[in-house]
């Protein structure tokens, strides 16, 4: 089954709460299981007080057991989502090489771009290593909904000249999402009258894991296509 591996190696780069979006909406179709290999554990102490009905989190998995973590989860569920912190670390290898879709979350800046260049390289690498292609693409995170920078505008133009697969669909800079970890609770479930523009935050996280899971079925062919999510 499609296993979806998140790979920044800065941090505030969006990396779990995109993960953790995709997963939730994922679940609202299908199991979905999260291994969380960040050393903080976030998305482990978001699921202690979280009613997240499909969505299983393992949070013991390090570069001694990643594989088996990873082959264990594909076997229960139609979906795995893997979080992991940095690049130079062995099991970002271990887990991209088990990886259907590796995504590269980064924010609209150079340095962020840069940054991001070091996880294409562990990707790249990867490839070298296991002599197949590894499918990956660039997710622009917390993006402005009524501003496009020039700055940004240059970023992602860079990225494409570079060959650089980009998500079509965004991460904007939304309070929704913070929300998701303050209140513990996936998208559906938040208050929409305490959280604002929650509806808007909902089809920005629908738009995403719609793309992401064309990306799986256009890789994985009838693998991907046997287990649809319900993301719209």
């Amino acid at each position: 089954m499609p296993t979806i591996v998140f790979v920044s190696p800065k941090g505030g780069a969006g990396k779990t709460t995109a993960a953790l979006i995709l997963a939730c909406e994922l679940a609202r179709g299908a199991p979905v299981t999260v291994i969380d290999a960040d050393p903080n554990h976030p998305i482990k102490i978001w699921a202690a007080g979280a009613e997240a009905p499909n969505l299983t989190v393992i949070a013991d998995a390090d570069e001694e057991n990643i594989l088996e973590r990873i082959e264990e989860a594909s076997a229960q569920t139609p979906f795995v989502v893997v979080d992991l912190e940095g690049t130079a670390a062995k099991i970002v290898l271990l887990a991209v090489s088990q990886a259907d879709l590796v995504i590269v979350p980064t924010q609209g800046s150079q340095l962020d771009a840069e940054q991001a260049s070091r996880a294409l390289r562990v990707i790249k690498q990867q490839e070298k290593m296991s002599g197949r292609p590894v499918p990956y693409t660039v997710l622009l995170t917390r993006t402005s909904v009524a501003i496009r920078t020039r700055n940004m505008a240059h970023i992602q133009r860079g990225l494409i000249a570079a060959g650089v697969p980009v998500l079509k669909a965004e991460l904007h800079e939304r309070e929704a999402f913070r929300a998701v970890f303050s209140f513990r609770q996936p998208l559906e479930r938040l208050n929409p009258a305490e959280v604002g523009n929650l509806e808007k935050a909902i089809v920005n996280a629908e738009a995403f894991a719609s793309e992401v899971v064309g990306l799986l079925r256009a890789g994985q062919g009838a693998a991907a296509a046997a287990q649809p999510a319900k993301v719209a």
